[in-house]
């Protein structure tokens, strides 16, 4: 920055060769003090200091008037100067307010980094003891490393999506809690109001997260669909009537909020996949018992214009067997279920109830999607599940895809590029109506492979799912 100091005309500073040692010693040292402050970079007027050894006679002494005369007349310089001096100040303060609130940013994120770590590892070690160390687990385990390495070029392309397409507002809140966290997924499109799907991403109750439903996010969005994934808690952070109260109030929000982001309030559709379609079913059943009882409530079932259940077991008693045999022991799952007494988390069975029949009238339709050939959850339970609903006279339809396994669906057919059968129904189901959107479905472009056809047969092939 330059100096304030009025201009000062230059003296006599030429010094005979007789001058003594001391003197240029002490003109050295002037000049190297001055010279060390402009390496610290402070701009200052170059001053050389006389030599006060001189005779007073060898210095040319100037007026005052002269002076001030030379502030007059540079006073314009002195002005444009005082003008620059004042901009490069703000962008100085302008620039560290800049600077110490992005480290503040900085250290917020690492904090909330460290404390996600912290529970992370935490809830680990917690579960890893309910897990022990069986020979079901570690295969299983192993078996899910190597299923998620061959998928890893899918994953790249979806991973890099989600964390910088600008389509997408990650981290929405909803809640109090960590995890009452949605992500929304909005179409290119903003024109008019868009149908939305409030979906419960699935993960065994334990491996849940917001994340997992972004390929569907992503692929629904480009069909002029808004889609909001739903955060939980899982186990061992919480057990399914946590799951069940977070996703309720995630479904709360979306349809209190939606409206805000382009929804259309009067088509929301409720979708889970796996566990997540067990949580969204018992969210929904538990909100139509409060309703039928004359409960005060945050949402009304009536919001809803249907449900999709993809891949889910609703009939508890019938799968704990089935678990125990495919690695997720009995002593685990009957903790996350609260107990031997959790028929009440049986969507299956709770419709049964002769207590419930009035709250089972408030039901939107149901459409349930299965592959044959899943293993992890039999198409049984989607079977039964339809056959149960319409025999208490609710609109409920399984569909049913040959030889397609719990994965295929979710992952693979959607990696594997194309036409997507499943996927075509379900945008079909929800475009239903709406001709403008049917033909613009009609005319839609193929989606883009994004894993190789071999890695996803040999993916296949040893997925734990």
């Amino acid at each position: 920055m330059k100096s304030p100091l009025l201009p000062i005309s230059k003296p006599n500073t030429q010094s005979s060769s007789s001058s003594s040692p001391m003197i240029k010693t002490a003109a050295a040292s002037a000049t190297m003090l001055l010279r060390s402050e402009n390496d610290l970079g402070v701009e200052a007027t170059r001053i050389l200091i006389p030599s006060y050894f001189e005779d007073d006679s060898k210095i040319e002494a100037k007026p005052l008037i002269s002076r001030t005369l030379s502030y007059t007349d540079s006073s314009a310089t002195l002005t444009a100067n005082s003008n620059l001096n004042q901009k490069q100040r703000r962008r100085r303060v302008a620039s560290d307010t800049s600077l110490a609130t992005g480290g503040r940013q900085s250290f917020r994120q690492m904090g909330r980094a460290a404390s996600d770590t912290y529970l992370i590892t935490r809830l680990s070690f917690k579960l890893l003891r309910y897990l022990g160390v069986g020979y079901r687990w570690i295969t299983r385990f192993l078996a899910l490393g190597c299923y998620g390495f061959l998928l890893i070029p899918g994953f790249f392309q979806v991973g890099y999506y989600y964390f910088f397409s600008d389509q997408i507002r990650r981290g929405v809140v909803y809640g109090d809690l960590p995890r009452n966290r949605l992500d929304l997924y909005l179409p290119k499109n903003r024109n008019g109001a868009k149908p939305v799907v409030a979906f419960v991403t699935g993960g065994a109750w334990i491996i849940g997260y917001k994340a997992w439903g972004s390929l569907l996010g992503q692929q629904l969005s480009e069909r002029d669909v808004i889609v909001a994934c739903i955060d939980y808690r899982n186990f061992p952070q919480g057990t399914i009537g946590d799951m069940v109260k977070d996703a309720s109030q995630g479904i709360s929000f979306v349809c209190n909020n939606i409206a805000e982001y382009g929804g259309d309030p009067s088509r929301i559709y409720l979708m889970g996949q796996s566990a997540g379609a067990h949580i969204a079913a018992c969210a929904l059943l538990e909100q139509a018992i409060k309703e039928a009882g004359g409960e005060k409530t945050s949402w009304s079932v009536s919001q809803l214009k249907a449900y999709f259940g993809l891949s889910g077991g609703y009939n508890l008693s019938n799968l704990v067997d089935h678990f125990h045999s495919r690695g997720l022991y009995r002593s685990i799952f009957l903790s996350i279920m609260e107990g031997e007494e959790s028929l009440r988390y049986s969507p299956e069975l709770v419709v049964q109830d002769p207590n419930t029949r009035n709250a089972v009238s408030l039901l939107p339709p149901a459409i349930l999607f299965h592959g044959t050939a899943d293993y992890s959850i039999p198409a049984d339970s989607s079977k039964q599940f339809a056959e149960t609903l319409r025999s208490l006279e609710v609109q409920a339809e399984s569909v049913l895809y040959e030889g397609k396994t719990h994965t295929d669906l979710f992952l693979q057919d959607p990696m594997r590029g194309g036409r997507d059968d499943m996927f075509e129904d379900l945008v079909a189901m929800i475009h239903a109506g709406d001709l403008e959107a049917v033909a613009r479905d009609a005319t839609a472009p193929p989606r883009k492979r994004l894993v190789p056809e071999f890695m996803l047969k040999l993916a296949r092939s040893i997925s734990p799912f």
